[in-house]
C-alpha cells in the first residue's frame, strides 16, 4: 500500500522540488498550502522565488492529471491536491488556524486508516502532529550529520623516514588511508612527535605533497595550521569552490577577503573583481525599515565586510590606484576602482558571474537549494568561497544538519575542484576565545 505524505508550506519553501522526494508514494498538498504560497509569491526574497517555482511545478503537473484525483509525477509518485475534510474537529486545537488546517488533512487520512506522514520544517507543527497520534518528520533528504561533518584535514602517524621523504622527494605515497580530493594532512612521526609535516593530498598521484611555503595575502598571514590549510585552498587557482566552516573568530571571512583581494590584484588576468555577498537575515528581532538609498541600506547589513576590509587595508601594501597613495587608500577607493563589489545575496540571483572571486559570507543561513542556485551562477573563470558557522543559524527552518553549507561540504568532498577547511581555533582575541569556549 502506498504511503501518504502531507507536506507543510515550509517544506516547499525550503526546497521547491521536494514534491519529488517521496518515491512512488502519494504526495498531498492541502489547498491552504497553495493559498500560503500565493501570499508569498510576490515577495522579492527567497520565499517569493521558491513559492513561484513550486507553483510552476504544480501548474506543469496539472496537465498530467486533475490534482484532486492525482497527477502522476516523473518519479512514479502521485501529487494530490486536498481540500481537506469539512467541519473537522481536532482535539483541543483551533481548526481555524492555517497550520491546523494542514494538520486536519493528515488527521482525516489517518482516521480513514491510511498510512500517513506529516512532513514539516516547523518543530511546533510536528509536536502537535505527534500529540494527535500522526506520524511526523522533518524534511530529511538534504540533511547531513553535522557532528560527523567532513573536516577537510586529518592527522596521521607515519615513520620518521617517511617525514624525511616528504621533505627530500616532495611526495609520499598514501598507504592505509582513504583521502578525499584536496584533503590536508598533518603527518607526525611515531618515533618523534616533534618531527612533522603539513601536506595536501594529490589524487592523481595518490600521494601527499608537503606545503613548504609561507602564505601571505594583503599583509594577512595564517596564525595556526588550520588557517594555513585555508590559505592553501584560497590561493589555489585549480580549486574553484572552497568552503570554510568554523566558530566565531576563526578568521573565515577575513582570510577569504584578504586572499580574494590579493588574487584580484595579483592575478587580474584571472579575476576582474572581488564580489562579496551576504544573505540579509537579522540577528535577533528585526529592527524593521531602514532609511536611505539601496547603498545606504546595504551599509547596515554589510558592515562586517567593511570592518574586515578596513582591517586588511591597515596591514596591506597596495600599489597606487587611480593616483591614490597606499596610505590614503580606503574601501571607497577600492570600490570606485571596481576591484570590490559588496552586494546583498538577493541581488545576485539571476546574474551570470564570470571571472570573479565570489565570497558568500554567512552561508549557513542558506538552504541547499539556495546554495545550488548561487553556485550555478558561476561563469567561466569564477572562484566561489562559502563561509559560515552552522552553530550560529538565524534562519528559523534550518539547523546545523540541514543548512546548505553543511550539505555542500558533504556532497562535494569527492570532487577535484572542491576544497574544505574546518576551523576550530579562535584567533580574534583572548576575550572572543573565552566567549566561544565558555558561553
Amino acid at each position: 500500500m502506498k504511503k501518504n505524505f502531507v507536506l507543510d508550506t515550509n517544506v516547499l519553501i525550503h526546497n521547491p522540488h521536494s514534491i519529488y522526494s517521496f518515491a512512488d508514494n502519494n504526495v498531498i498538498i492541502p489547498v491552504i498550502v497553495i493559498e500560503e504560497l500565493d501570499e508569498f509569491k510576490t515577495s522579492p526574497d527567497k520565499k517569493g522565488m521558491h513559492a513561484r517555482e513550486v507553483l510552476r511545478e504544480i501548474d506543469g503537473l496539472i496537465k498530467k492529471g486533475a490534482l484532486k484525483k492525482g497527477a502522476k509525477m516523473s518519479n512514479g509518485g502521485t501529487l494530490i491536491l486536498s481540500f481537506g475534510p469539512k467541519d473537522v474537529e481536532l482535539p483541543d486545537i483551533d481548526a481555524r488556524l492555517n497550520d491546523n488546517k494542514i494538520l486536519a488533512v493528515a488527521w482525516d487520512l489517518q482516521n480513514k486508516k491510511q498510512d500517513v506522514f506529516f512532513i514539516s520544517k516547523d518543530i511546533n507543527a510536528r509536536i502537535k502532529a505527534e500529540a494527535l497520534g500522526i506520524k511526523s518528520a522533518d524534511y530529511e533528504k538534504q540533511k547531513v550529520e553535522y557532528s560527523h561533518l567532513y573536516k577537510g584535514w586529518r592527522e596521521i602517524e607515519v615513520s620518521k623516514e617517511e617525514i624525511n621523504q616528504l621533505y627530500t622527494q616532495d611526495s609520499l605515497e598514501v598507504k592505509g588511508y582513504t583521502l578525499f580530493e584536496n584533503e590536508h594532512v598533518f603527518a607526525r612521526a611515531k618515533e618523534d612527535p616533534s618531527s612533522s609535516a603539513i601536506c595536501r593530498y594529490d589524487s592523481a598521484e595518490n600521494a601527499l605533497t608537503p606545503i613548504k611555503k609561507e602564505f601571505s595575502a594583503m599583509g594577512i598571514r595564517p596564525l595556526n595550521m588550520e588557517q594555513s590549510f585555508a590559505f592553501d585552498l584560497l590561493l589555489n587557482d585549480d580549486v574553484k569552490l572552497v568552503t570554510l566552516v568554523g566558530q566565531a573568530g576563526t578568521g573565515k571571512t577575513l582570510m577569504a577577503i584578504a586572499c580574494g583581494l590579493s588574487m584580484v590584484i595579483d592575478k587580474s588576468s584571472l579575476y576582474e573583481r572581488l564580489l562579496v555577498a551576504r544573505p540579509i537575515i537579522p540577528l535577533g528581532k528585526d529592527i524593521g525599515y531602514l532609511p536611505g538609498s539601496k547603498e545606504k541600506k546595504l551599509t547596515y547589513w554589510m558592515q562586517p565586510i567593511y570592518d574586515n576590509l578596513e582591517f586588511i587595508l591597515k596591514r596591506s601594501v597596495i600599489s597606487k590606484i587611480e593616483g591614490v597613495a597606499t596610505s590614503e587608500l580606503t574601501v571607497d577607493h577600492l570600490m570606485q576602482s571596481d576591484l570590490i563589489e559588496v552586494e546583498a545575496l538577493t541581488y545576485i540571483r539571476g546574474r551570470s558571474i564570470p571571472d570573479q572571486f565570489l565570497i558568500v559570507d554567512e552561508a549557513q543561513n542558506l538552504t541547499p537549494h539556495e546554495i545550488k542556485t548561487i553556485v550555478s551562477r558561476a561563469g567561466e573563470g569564477t572562484k566561489i568561497v562559502l563561509t559560515g558557522d552552522p552553530d550560529q543559524i538565524d534562519n528559523p527552518y534550518l539547523d546545523a544538519n540541514s543548512n546548505g553549507l553543511s550539505y555542500a561540504v558533504e556532497r562535494l568532498k569527492k570532487h577535484k575542484i572542491f576544497g574544505h577547511s574546518f576551523l576550530t581555533k579562535s584567533e580574534r582575541s583572548e576575550l572572543a576565545s573565552l566567549a566561544v569556549d565558555e558561553l
